[in-house]
């Protein structure tokens, strides 16, 4: 930080904020139409260019001009070439500024942090492949001869342009989600959609990143077996760098591409046998969905409990605050708590002789207390043990009952599973055991509140599978036939599927590829 100007920044502060601000912008626009000089007139016009609207005097804007110069942000210079006829012209047309690179920087750490503050990180498995491509790509054009140093050059750069947005949408995503996983709101509904949503994408991205990984791992030693360091010798000659004054840029040119290639390597193929960055990109999104699952199922256990216990106490504060007695609040008392009178009070020690009379309470040995003498009032009464029943044939039973639910629910899911919104009429005709789980799932969402979409989406009792259902567009009806009658009713748009949107019913195909099998 030492290395930053003191004063670079220092045109964001203060009173004139806007104003330097705007006339820093003018410059940038004028640079992108390889204008490299403003005068007066001309810095004015580009201020209109950039959106000021509001009227600024000669003397206004040459202080703002002279106060840029000072923090070494503008440079100025004379014009000579011209011929000026009159004070006033020479005033107007003499003085030229122009970006020092000073200026060049602030005005480009002013527009990185805009864009920062504006977007919004993303995991994007293609651009993976893109690398992989690039550095392919760099495989077959290291056996070429020396007229392909250009696209080398070209090539080497695109690929450390995606690496570096690889590298900054993973930060700036890592970053919001940690955020997200922190996020307390108000709104249920909406926090749970979005967690819900991140959710999903989560697991979309990690399906294949290993393989993804790996490719590029493959690819990059590839690339290696051909020599980088030629490599990066071809490509500075494809850069063709101007020559300027001083010291050779060729040098601080190929460390830069060693300091970036090691960055390619840190991520998928590391040289001190660590761990690839990308595997523990890997570890965290799969926390993340742990993390976020959690956070979840906490706000659908809120949601579903109807009180709570800060709930109930403000409401027994309230009827004891309404009771007209001390009898009544005796009595609310004993029947909120269910306290009663001491009854271990007669319990002694196994042995009263060994502790004195005159001995306090605090300091003598504690005595045991049967747990049925808070409920009966009664002690144990030790007896003979019973006969242990044999419990294998219930046992039996209960499996083999419990397996036959297994396998009627494999076969009700894989009926009703959906690759995406269908019309209920789509069913046609279904078992009645099919039937009867339908018209759970369909009394659940209608019981839903419908969110801001207007769908309505509901989970079954154990959460494995939730469906998510649209009012239709019509008045049309849906008619659903089985063995014992046919059901008529609106024909209603549904999409069911595994909660939070994963491969739909892993569990249901397993039991019926088993069932199958058997």
């Amino acid at each position: 930080m030492r290395r930053v100007p003191q004063a670079m920044f220092r045109f964001t502060t203060g009173e004139k904020a806007d104003l330097n601000g705007a006339v820093l912008e003018a410059f940038g626009v004028a640079g992108e139409h390889l204008e490299t000089t403003l005068g007066l007139d001309g810095v004015r016009e580009r201020l209109r260019a950039v959106g000021w609207i509001a009227d600024l005097e000669d003397e206004e804007l040459h202080e703002a001009l002279k106060r840029l110069v000072g923090w070494r942000l503008l440079d100025v210079v004379h014009n000579h070439a011209e011929n000026y006829r009159t004070a006033e012209e020479y005033e107007r047309r003499n003085l030229h500024y122009s970006l020092t690179r000073e200026g060049e920087a602030a005005l480009a750490g002013v527009r990185h942090a805009l864009e920062v503050l504006a977007s919004t990180g993303a995991l994007q498995t293609a651009v993976l492949e893109v690398i992989t491509d690039r550095l392919d790509e760099l495989t077959v054009l290291s056996g070429e001869p020396a007229a392909a140093d250009r696209r080398i050059f070209s090539t080497l750069r695109e690929l450390e342009s995606h690496l570096e947005a690889l590298v900054e949408n993973t930060k700036a995503f890592n970053g919001q989600l940690q955020r997200l996983l922190r996020a307390e709101g108000v709104d249920l509904d909406v926090f749970r959609e979005v967690k819900a949503a991140t959710v999903a994408y989560l697991q979309e991205f990690l399906v294949d990143l290993d393989r993804r990984g790996e490719t590029v791992a493959a690819a990059v030693a590839r690339v290696e077996e051909q020599g980088i360091a030629v490599l990066r010798e071809r490509a500075l000659r494809g850069a063709e760098l101007p020559p300027v004054p001083g010291e050779d840029p060729a040098a601080g040119w190929l460390e830069s591409r060693r300091a970036r290639w090691a960055g390619l390597r840190a991520w998928f193929l590391p040289n001190d046998g660590a761990r690839p960055r990308i595997e523990q990109l890997h570890d965290v999104a799969r926390r993340a969905i742990v993390s976020l699952l959690q956070v979840l199922e906490r706000i659908n256990e809120s949601r579903r409990r109807s009180s709570s216990v800060v709930q109930d106490y403000r409401e027994l504060a309230r009827w004891f605050a309404a009771a007209p007695d001390e009898d009544d609040l005796h009595r609310l008392w004993s029947a909120a708590f269910g306290l009663g009178p001491a009854r271990h009070a007669h319990l002694a020690h196994p042995d009263p002789e060994l502790v004195p009379s005159s001995l306090s309470w605090s300091e003598t040995p504690p005595v045991e207390v049967s747990a049925l003498l808070r409920t009966s009032g009664r002690t144990e009464r030790f007896t003979r043990t019973g006969k242990v029943r044999d419990v294998a044939a219930v046992r039996a039973e209960r499996a083999e009952r419990a397996r036959a639910e297994r396998s009627e629910l494999a076969r009700a899911w894989k009926v009703l599973e959906t690759d995406g919104p269908v019309w209920l009429s789509s069913f046609g005709t279904l078992d009645p055991a099919v039937l009867d789980r339908l018209l759970d799932l369909l009394g659940r969402a209608l019981a839903a509140p419908p969110d801001v979409g207007g769908l309505r989406r509901a989970t079954t009792g154990d959460g494995g599978v939730e469906v998510v259902l649209s009012l239709p567009p019509d008045a049309r009806t849906a008619h659903l036939h089985t063995s014992k009658g046919t059901l008529t009713g609106p024909d209603y748009v549904v999409h069911i599927m595994a909660a939070g949107g994963a491969i739909a019913f892993p569990a249901a195909r397993a039991a019926t590829q088993q069932e199958t099998a058997g």
